[in-house]
């Protein structure tokens, strides 16, 4: 699945080959402008929140590790392993593995911030367990929207380069496909975020004031998914307005 880190460089630097196309064009930076200061806002609340609970322990004195081996032995999840990985966030379930991969700060660490992470990932492997319909939907449409998100602004822009509509409108429906796999991508990361929250309360893991913590953990993380999704859309927008496939005309 998608890590934190992954969603945080996203933000900054997903529409930087885009930008680069545009050579500055006032439109696409009318259009970007809100969603830039929405994706810096859930950057800082995601990082403001982890640096202020990663500091916080929790009721249990559970680690990270500790936490995600409980829970899948809950749920009956035998096949999966937990391993540490490095890197800042960098926390991921990877289901053709089968193993959860928890960063540096989460695998030891017994704070808050530490277990809703490592809860959440958990949650990851429990969905790809029980054959979660949309995460099914989502890891079918994950190795298609990679190579599709690799070609598709580039096949726009060659395109509209060289006055091949043909070419240009392919890209687009490419580009298309990749933020129909990032909006699937959204009730996947809400739906791990929820079974953490809801099974460290039901395992006794926390208390009413750690699951506050946990809670803006995972909520300030969930901004980062939607921020993301909300500029990938507009990208979309700006795109469709741009090959006059909204608005009739083409908009050179």
């Amino acid at each position: 699945m998608l890590t934190f880190a992954y969603i945080l460089s996203t933000l900054i630097v997903s529409s930087h080959s885009s930008e680069y196309i545009m050579f500055f064009d006032p439109m696409y930076i009318i259009l970007m402008i809100p969603v830039a200061i929405f994706s810096f806002y859930a950057q800082a609340k995601v990082k403001s929140n982890f640096n202020k609970f990663s500091k916080i322990p929790n009721r249990s004195n559970l680690t990270g590790r500790e936490v995600a081996e409980l829970i899948l032995k809950r749920n009956g999840v035998t096949t999966v392993a937990v391993k540490k990985t490095g890197g800042w966030l960098s926390d991921h379930y990877s289901s053709a593995e089968k193993v959860l991969r928890l960063s540096e700060g989460v695998y030891n660490s017994n704070s808050i911030a530490a277990i809703g992470i490592a809860a959440h990932e958990a949650g990851h492997a429990i969905q790809h367990h029980t054959g979660f319909s949309i995460m099914q939907l989502w890891l079918s449409f994950a190795k298609p929207a990679s190579i599709a998100s690799n070609m598709s602004i580039w096949l726009i822009m060659i395109g509209s380069m060289i006055n091949f509509m043909g070419l240009a409108i392919f890209g687009f429906f490419l580009f298309l496909f990749v933020v129909i796999f990032q909006i699937i991508t959204l009730p996947v990361e809400f739906d791990a975020s929820n079974r953490a929250k809801k099974l460290l309360t039901d395992y006794n893991i926390i208390s009413a004031s750690d699951k506050k913590g946990v809670n803006s953990v995972l909520d300030s993380a969930a901004l980062t998914y939607i921020a993301a999704a909300t500029a990938s859309v507009v990208q979309l927008l700006y795109w469709a307005i741009r090959l006059g496939l909204l608005g009739g005309r083409r908009n050179d």
